[in-house]
């Protein structure tokens, strides 16, 4: 049995940045701080920095200190503003590609755009993103049919979720030029870690008899891995961890394919192959 880890699973940049980021600003000031929700999207790498006295928070009145870490996926710009209003100090480890969309929708909506954002509007990316514009110049969009709902009477400004399955966002795009004559710009904001790891996602499937996608189950860009995998190799298992392993998934299979999330660290990985490999299989 041959067991083939996609090179580039695992942490993100901006993964690592924000992690690093918190671990350091609790030892620079060697107190407890607090995440503005979970610094990323993985609950045993927020389970290790509760260990290292950094505490997801939902709400700005739970902060417990004069300084607050904001996410990954950045926060709503009304929310920082509360937060600046509190005399709260910002640890700011926001991704910096999701910091470059802010500055996209600030911009577009300026210039007078109507923004479509592709993503799901339920993600705290997406709803960080997309408050730089006023809400009733823009509209999420998560399904083809759902452009149905705009008018396109007027110059639209495109914009994407970082996590976004990239083929999806170019048939949303070519379905905004059908629809209208008016002028459209494209932003293109699907960080290039994303795009490879879907990349070798494809790949690795297609040469492949079982893929394990490892992530967290609310991590936007693991679930596109599994259903980028799931549609060239149907046996692809979703799991957190290494316990989720089922011997009886590995029987008869020759190739073993892993990828993982950007919120997955390479210790959770290492975790599931080392499982794989103590699986006794004929």
């Amino acid at each position: 049995m041959k067991i083939t880890v996609a090179p580039s699973a695992g942490f993100c940049f901006g993964v690592k940045r924000a992690i690093n980021l918190a671990i350091d600003s609790a030892s620079k000031f060697d107190t407890e701080l607090n995440t503005l929700g979970p610094i990323i999207h993985n609950p045993q790498v927020v389970s290790q920095l509760k260990e290292k006295k950094i505490f997801p928070v939902d709400t700005i009145d739970e902060i417990k200190s004069d300084k607050v870490i904001i996410r990954s996926h950045g926060i709503k710009a009304d929310i920082e503003n509360k937060i600046l209003q509190k005399n709260i100090a910002i640890i700011d480890a926001t991704c910096p590609f999701v910091k470059r969309s802010q500055e996209y929708i600030r911009k577009a909506f300026l210039e007078g755009y109507f923004i479509i954002m592709v993503g799901d509007d339920k993600h705290p990316e997406v709803q960080s993103v997309i408050s730089f514009a006023d809400s009733s110049r823009y509209k999420v969009v998560n399904k083809l049919e759902e452009l149905n709902k705009i008018k396109f009477d007027e110059k639209i400004a495109l914009i994407s979720q970082t996590t976004q399955d990239t083929n999806f966002y170019l048939s949303i795009i070519c379905e905004v030029f059908k629809k209208t004559s008016k002028e459209i710009i494209v932003f293109n904001t699907i960080c290039d870690a994303t795009k490879l790891k879907q990349e070798e996602a494809a790949f690795l499937s297609s040469k492949s008899d079982i893929m394990i996608v490892v992530g967290g189950y609310n991590s936007a860009n693991t679930n596109k891995l599994k259903n980028i995998c799931r549609k060239i190799q149907n046996n692809t298992y979703h799991i957190e961890t290494e316990e989720e392993l089922k011997q009886e998934w590995f029987i008869g299979a020759e190739n073993i394919g892993i990828t993982a999330g950007a919120s997955t660290p390479d210790w959770i990985i290492e975790k599931v192959v080392g499982k794989i490999q103590s699986f006794d299989i004929l």
